[in-house]
């Protein structure tokens, strides 16, 4: 496994992303959003998943993005999409076959299903129609993200299902590439609620359920991100290499 670090995907210092490679070419790729609520973490977040891939033929793409207090609804959603095009771009040139899985945990997860069924985010970007194989959404807020209903003034704990959510947008498109969902049975407070709204309302709309699938983990949100399993594996990394090898 090789690591490059810091790769500047734009002209903020927050817009860094790391590339760990396999020892192999015509690899594809995960790029993955870290999560902390827009507001902590960083992109090593994630490295114990990213390496454990790497190790299994898959390389990962692990994007910074600006942040609060300085950055506002949407920083974080532009700075992910322009990782994704970034990636889409950049990442043959590593040795890898083109495609592209995204996804995110939490935060990160939010910020993936903006990616997915908003399609604003990446429409600048031109990406041809298939140019995400696939999405892993991690424990994402569906509804309006808590911390842009603090940053609008109102009671972070709200369920706000507006333009800010990626809820609202579901049924705008014809299809979706292949989706994972994963929640915990004691996650944040409604987490596990909304995801399975989401879920519903993509049946509610008749899109394809068998290129979509979940799993509900025992636990508190999102434990085993930096967790290893007893054989020493990450177990966020398996998750999503079970994912990317289905598909």
């Amino acid at each position: 496994m090789k690591l490059i670090e810091n790769i500047s995907y734009g002209v903020h210092p927050a817009q860094l992303l790391d590339v760990y490679l396999p020892d192999t070419t015509d690899f594809p790729t995960f790029v993955y959003i870290h999560g902390g609520g827009f507001e902590a973490r960083d992109k090593t977040f994630g490295s114990v998943m990213a390496a454990y891939l790497a190790d299994h033929g898959i390389g990962v793409v692990c994007l910074g993005y600006r942040m609060y207090p300085e950055a506002v609804y949407p920083d974080y959603i532009r700075d992910s999409a322009a990782a994704v095009a970034w990636a889409h771009k950049n990442i043959p040139d590593y040795g890898a076959n083109g495609k592209l899985f995204v996804g995110g945990s939490s935060a990160g997860g939010y910020a993936s299903m903006m990616l997915c069924f908003d399609k604003r985010w990446l429409a600048p970007y031109k990406l041809p129609a298939d140019a995400i194989a696939g999405y892993f959404h991690d424990a994402g807020q569906p509804t309006t993200h808590f911390n842009v209903l603090r940053e609008r003034g109102v009671d972070s704990r709200c369920v706000v299902v507006d333009d800010a959510a990626p809820l609202y947008h579901i049924g705008k498109a014809p299809s979706y590439p292949p989706m994972h969902f994963v929640v915990c049975d004691n996650d944040i407070a409604s987490r596990y609620e909304q995801t399975m709204l989401v879920l519903s309302t993509l049946r509610h709309f008749k899109y394809d359920m068998s290129t979509v699938t979940h799993q509900v983990l025992e636990g508190k949100h999102c434990w085993y991100i930096m967790a290893k399993d007893e054989n020493g594996d990450s177990v966020l990394g398996k998750l999503v290499l079970d994912f990317i090898s289905k598909l």
